[in-house]
């Protein structure tokens, strides 16, 4: 998985009835976009994050796409 700054990320839910969390990339932390990456989720929680399976990432929202 690839990602930049300010890209999207959403993690579905696991189990019937999760909802999927909505994050935004602030900082990359691998090389070259690779993961990990610190994530300001929706919430106002910061985390590193290792994306899964589950994990799509929205490319585009950064401001060097507008």
């Amino acid at each position: 998985m690839k990602a930049a700054i300010g890209d999207e990320l959403t993690v579905k839910g696991r189990h019937q009835g999760d909802q999927d969390r909505h994050g935004e990339v602030i900082e990359i932390h691998g090389s070259a976009g690779a993961p990990p990456y610190l994530v300001r989720w929706r919430d106002g929680h910061e985390s590193v994050f290792f994306p899964s399976a589950d994990t799509i990432v929205e490319h585009g929202r950064h401001p060097a796409a507008k």
